[in-house]
């Protein structure tokens, strides 16, 4: 199921900082959601248990057939649709009151027409969450990622198609910035062989399959330097607040 290291497993011990900071977001989004909600790019089902005691309906789209079929065995009262996306095919206007998308801008091709197809498909008054990494406080070039965002350029596009954002960045306490450091300083001892600067001029289909490696690599080194580090972040150690310049991910609230 976990094919590349962006689909970060709760089974796999050195992905546990990734998989934490990837629920914290559903754990915050429940105190928000209610009525019929979206979910664009649901992927394994990290946050659908969730979410689910908050809403009335949920509806979860990716673009994996099998998950799709997985998901729909586990949770048989929800609705999950195989889909790649853009557009959102086959959804009606105004039939969502909220929708979150965590994750998932920075693999779009053409991420204004996801800000419009998530804009088209909401009530009035409707709202969109959306989480995406900060390119400020990434180690090295994700080649999974069709582009990464600093704050404003996000909130920028958002503006084009929403008329009003909130702008809020997720944060780690002291321990999880432990873990960043250290992550830090085993990205470099990888990359400090790259005198070429390829992460940066190879297309991206070119480096999947190394940074999957690399960076499967990294988690393991700090797993086995300093396991209680990586074992002992948890969720409560995230933190949401108004600096979305200085986070790790933006999180950001707009208002159809």
């Amino acid at each position: 199921m976990y094919k590349t290291t962006e689909i970060a497993s709760s089974e796999i011990v050195s992905d546990n900082p990734v998989h934490q900071r990837l629920l914290f977001p559903y754990i915050e989004a429940a105190k928000m959601v209610s009525g019929d909600l979206l979910e664009i790019g649901c992927g394994t089902g990290r946050g659908v248990a969730v979410l689910a005691p908050s809403v009335t309906n949920y509806t979860g789209v990716d673009k994996n057939e099998p998950l799709m079929t997985k998901l729909t065995a586990e949770y048989p009262s929800f609705k999950f649709i195989d889909m790649f996306l853009p557009p959102l095919k086959g959804i009606a206007d105004n039939t969502f009151d909220y929708i979150v998308t965590f994750q998932v801008i920075e693999h779009i091709e053409d991420d204004l027409a996801f800000i419009k197809e998530a804009h088209r498909v909401l009530k009035p008054g409707g709202k969109l969450i959306l989480t995406t990494v900060n390119r400020k406080y990434s180690l090295s070039r994700n080649p999974w990622h069709v582009r990464e965002y600093l704050a404003d350029e996000l909130k920028n596009l958002i503006l084009k198609v929403f008329p009003t954002i909130q702008t809020k960045g997720i944060h780690g306490n002291p321990k999880v910035m432990a873990y960043y450091e250290e992550n830090k300083r085993s990205v470099e001892k990888i990359t400090r062989f790259d005198i070429f600067n390829l992460q940066y001029r190879l297309p991206r289909w070119m480096l999947q399959i190394p940074y999957d490696i690399a960076n499967r690599m990294s988690r393991d080194i700090i797993q086995k330097s300093d396991g209680k580090l990586v074992s002992d972040i948890t969720w409560q150690d995230y933190f949401i607040n108004d600096d979305a310049e200085n986070c790790f991910d933006f999180f950001y609230i707009a208002t159809k």
